[in-house]
Order: C-alpha cells, then sequence, then structure tokens
C-alpha cells in the first residue's frame, strides 16, 4: 500500500511539474529610450492573473530605462530579466536575441509586445489561452481583422499602416489581416522550426518576414482583435528606412523564397 501511494505521489508530481514547465510564459520587451513607460508596462504584466515572465532588451538606453529595469529585476528576480545590448541595432534584432534566451531557457509561449503601452498588458492572456486552447501555432493581436481598430492615430498614419497590410498580403500570399503587427505570440516549436538568424529585415519588415516563414512551414495563424493605442509618453521609433525596408523588402523576401529553402 505504501509503494503504491508513493507511486502515485510521483506521478503526479511528474504530470504537475512537466504542465507547469510546459506552461511557461515569457513576454518580450525591447525598449530604447522608454524611461517614461516602462514602471507602467511592467507593472501591469506582473499584475496579470496569468504568471508571465518578462525580458526587456534594452538597446543601451541613455535615459537610464534599464536601472529601472534592474529595479524590478531585485523584487522579482524570478520573473523579470534584462539583456543589455552594446548599440541601437533595431527591433528585428532585439527580438531575435530576445527570441534565442527565450528557447535557451526552454520557454514553451513567447510574445512580442511593445514598451510604450499601445498594446494593451491585458490582452495577453487571451492570446495566452488562444495558443493553449486552440490550435493555432502563431496569435496575432490584430488592428484590422474586425474593422480598424486603431486610437489617437491621425489619418496619414493608419492609411499607411493598413495599406501595407494589404500590400504585404498580395506580395507574400500571408493569410493576415495586420502582418505588420508587433503584438504576437508564438508557440516554442514555430521560433525552433525557423532560423532565427538568418532573417533578413530589421524594421516593420522582421515582423512581417517571422509570420511568413510560420505560415511557409505549414504553421496555424490566428488572429484575434484588440485596440492599438498610440502611445502618450516618449517618441516613435518610425523612420523612413523602415518604411523603405518594409516596401522593397518584402519583393526580395518572396522571390527568395522562390529558390531558397525557407529555413535557411
Amino acid at each position: 500500500m505504501i509503494k503504491l501511494k508513493n507511486y502515485f505521489y510521483n506521478l503526479n508530481l511528474y504530470f504537475c511539474t512537466n504542465y507547469f514547465k510546459m506552461s511557461k510564459a515569457l513576454v518580450i520587451i525591447p525598449t530604447y529610450n522608454e524611461l517614461d513607460n516602462i514602471s507602467i508596462v511592467l507593472d501591469e504584466v506582473l499584475t496579470l492573473s496569468y504568471s508571465f515572465d518578462i525580458l526587456v532588451v534594452d538597446d543601451n538606453s541613455p535615459d537610464g530605462t534599464s536601472d529601472i529595469v534592474n529595479q524590478y529585476i531585485n523584487k522579482f528576480k524570478e520573473r523579470v530579466f534584462l539583456l543589455s545590448r552594446k548599440s541601437k541595432e533595431g527591433l528585428g534584432k532585439a527580438y531575435t536575441e530576445g527570441f534565442l534566451w527565450a528557447l535557451e531557457n526552454n520557454y514553451n509561449y513567447i510574445f512580442e509586445m511593445d514598451a510604450d503601452l499601445s498594446h494593451n498588458p491585458k490582452d495577453l492572456e487571451r492570446m495566452h489561452q488562444a495558443l493553449e486552447k486552440s490550435n493555432c501555432d502563431v496569435v496575432v493581436g490584430s488592428r484590422y481583422v474586425n474593422g480598424v481598430n486603431v486610437v489617437n492615430w491621425p489619418l496619414s498614419r493608419i492609411i499607411l499602416s493598413y495599406f501595407a497590410s494589404i500590400y504585404s498580403r498580395v506580395i507574400t500570399g500571408l493569410p493576415v489581416k495586420d502582418a505588420t503587427s508587433g503584438f504576437v505570440g508564438y508557440k516554442n516549436i514555430v521560433l525552433r522550426t525557423i532560423n532565427l538568424k538568418t532573417l533578413l529585415f530589421n524594421g516593420y519588415a522582421f515582423q512581417i518576414e517571422l509570420k511568413f516563414k510560420a505560415f511557409k512551414n505549414g504553421f496555424k495563424i490566428l488572429e484575434i482583435p484588440i485596440i492599438f493605442k498610440d502611445r502618450e509618453r516618449g517618441d516613435s521609433k518610425m523612420n523612413g528606412d523602415i518604411i523603405y525596408e518594409a516596401v522593397f523588402g518584402l519583393i526580395k523576401m518572396k522571390f527568395y523564397s522562390f529558390f531558397y529553402n525557407i529555413n535557411k
């Protein structure tokens, strides 16, 4: 009888341990001069009912963003982490380093989220639930899956973003209405399948490229509606080089996909 009790105890311990291990979720937040926002976004993620870990990838912000993150690390050593980079190298490279860190640390669900509160941290729970309970492999927090759900953007910015998504669908065949969305969740297997070290792009085109490679590898992408709110504090990182890369880079990416293994 004692042996039987020990057997069921160990079996229960095994399943509980592996369940929670498999359920580990990480939110990656790239930062550059986000001193005005970082405390707010960290507080909001840390107080969600589901326990998300957070990795901040900071590009040597001169405003002291990383100093604030280190204060949180002292309070939440098991949940908040920091990757400090030597210089500002762009969004794509920041996320790539964050993804590699997440895979090394065996996170099952990995999320991208902006630091400027344009993405509502509360939506992370809906996105996590979609990955955990539906049969999708990638979940996109979409501004355009149900009309246009953007707050405080000028009309010119809405038109640019909306037609950029249409353009990306036409060029790539990607069945996603908000291809440039930076609020995305991936299952571990997706990021392990894609060769992250060979990604071509670094700005908004990076977001499209990652979704495109997931799609070409047969992974299922699900869009769920969100409300995107323009930043209230700090400066936007949008510039002409990012737009140029998105416009002409997609043609290059699509062309390469005809002749090369998409994972190489």
